[in-house]
This record gives C-alpha cells, sequence and structure tokens, in this order.
C-alpha cells in the first residue's frame, strides 16, 4: 500500500517510486521498513530483480550498535544487559552466516560485498525523547562517533528503549500516535563525510512483533533488515528495483521470518535464484 510522507520543504518523493523510499531535496536518503499491516504487498514486486544503478556498496560492513537509554533495558557498558547480549551476540555470528553470504552477490565498479561483519557497541544511559526524531537519531550518532571514531565502512544503528518511539515527519514507530513503520536505515552528511545508520525502535507493538518472539529476536529481524540494506544500498543509489524496493524490501514478512540458532532473521531477495532466500 502507498502513502504519502511529507516533512513540508524537505522531501522530494518521486511518484515512481514507494513512499516507503524517501530521497530529500539534499539528495540523502531513507528507507522506512513498514510494519505488518503497512506491509502488507510490500515489496510484492517478484517478478523482477532489483538492478544496479551505479551507486556504491559497503565492501567490507561494519557495525556499531548504539544502546541508548536506562540501565533497566540496556544495563551499562562494563555489565550490558541480557537484551543488549543478545542483540550483540547476533551481530558477532551474523556476517559469518548464509544469511549475510546472500549479499555477497552485489556489487559496485569497485567490487563485491565481503562476507564478515566487524562489530562493536556502546551503551549511553543518558534518557532519550519519547518522540526520537531523524534529527535526533543523527545527532545521537554523532555523540557515537566522538567516542568510536568515524568509518566510511560503518552503520551506526541506534536501539532505543521502550519508554521512546521513532518519528518521521507524521509517520512514527511502536509507541507513536501514528504506526507506519518499524525501523528505518538512511545515510547523512557531516563535514563531507557520508555517515551510514539505522532508527531501531524497541518492538514493542504487534505491528513490530512475530508471534512468539522474543524482543532480542524482534530486534535481530530488524537488524538483519536495515543492516544488509545499508550494506548494498547505503546511499539509495546502488541496488533496488524499479519500483525502489531494496533487496530485503522485497521479502519483508513474507516469506515468514525464521529463526536460526535461536535468531531471528528475514528472507532475502537473491537475483542469482530470482527469489526470496534464507541464505546462500
Amino acid at each position: 500500500m502507498k502513502r504519502i510522507l511529507s516533512v513540508a520543504g524537505l522531501l522530494l518523493i518521486a511518484s515512481t517510486a514507494p513512499a516507503e523510499r524517501i530521497t530529500e531535496l539534499n539528495g540523502r536518503h531513507v528507507q522506512l521498513y513498514p510494519t505488518k499491516n503497512h506491509g502488507a504487498g510490500f515489496g510484492r514486486t517478484k517478478n523482477f530483480n532489483v538492478s544496479y544503478h551505479n551507486g556504491p556498496v559497503i565492501h567490507q560492513g561494519k557495525v556499531v550498535a548504539i544502546f541508548w537509554g536506562p540501565q533497566t533495558t540496556w544495563g551499562t557498558s562494563t555489565t550490558p544487559s541480557p537484551l543488549a547480549q543478545a542483540i550483540t551476540g547476533f551481530f558477532a555470528q551474523f556476517g559469518a552466516t548464509p544469511q549475510y553470504n546472500a549479499i555477497t552477490q552485489y556489487y559496485d565498479l569497485g567490487g563485491s560485498v565481503q562476507r564478515g561483519l566487524a562489530t562493536t557497541f556502546l551503551i549511553d544511559n543518558s534518557t532519550p525523547p519519547q518522540s526520537v526524531t531523524d534529527a535526533t537519531v543523527q545527532a545521537e550518532v554523532m555523540r557515537a562517533i566522538g567516542s568510536v571514531g568515524f568509518d566510511a565502512n560503518t552503520v551506526y544503528e541506534v536501539f532505543l528503549p521502550p519508554t521512546s518511539y521513532a518519528s518521521y515527519g507524521t509517520a512514527t514507530s511502536c509507541g507513536g500516535p501514528n504506526l507506519q513503520f518499524c525501523a528505518y536505515h538512511g545515510n547523512f552528511l557531516n563535514s563531507g563525510s557520508d555517515v551510514k545508520y539505522s532508527s531501531m525502535p524497541y518492538p514493542s507493538c504487534g505491528g513490530c512483533q512475530w508471534s512468539g518472539w522474543t524482543d532480542a529476536q524482534n530486534f535481530e529481524h530488524f537488524a538483519t533488515h536495515e543492516t544488509r540494506e545499508a550494506v548494498t544500498d547505503p546511499d539509495g543509489t546502488a541496488w533496488f528495483d524499479r519500483q525502489g524496493f531494496e533487496a530485503d524490501d522485497k521479502c519483508a514478512w513474507s516469506p515468514a521470518p525464521f529463526l536460526v540458532n535461536g535468531y531471528g532473521y528475514q528472507y532475502e531477495w537473491s537475483n542469482l535464484d530470482g527469489g526470496c532466500v534464507q541464505g546462500r
């Protein structure tokens, strides 16, 4: 289902692209992952492959998981909570899995995406606002970069506590007044550097939960989606289909998300297979 999201004076949405794919007037790109209900039919353009649009991919991906919020949710940097440990455990093994290897078929003019994903984390126990705007997420990413440094191959992923929700224009995640999405990824320029990031709101509502899954597994499901898309289409100029859907969009929510070794995943579109696959 298509819908228009607007932030007055800031956004330009191509009429031929799904509204979940947003290109701002300054050229930065944001891709929203809709809830189960809004995702009905999302990415169902399965009769054709994604194609290359001459932009960059990340050849050797890295992730910094930024856990933002109280100790009751994330613990501390020296003693992470069970939830933070579960998510960092997921990232530690993700790059060596068939689920990540599925994206090594995608490339740019400098070569293909490589297997392997270097990961680290930090915990910020300051209190985020209830409504975490995109500008607020970017500011938190910049605070994290002040601690861990900037790397052009890194996706900075901001995980929010259940007391906050993400907002993008009028659309919100779980806990907000206009539930439209579960997570998103994008990029922005800072002092000439292209920063890749994702907003990872707490999956505290049915629209962003898979039946019987833990909060950690639901987070992992969205981390799978956002990380792979940020690697294969970091600036919105690399891999997507003729309607603007990235490889993970084409398999979002259907086929059903699945577990491997207790971690949550979703299917990935494979040009080599012409369909959604669990891994390669």
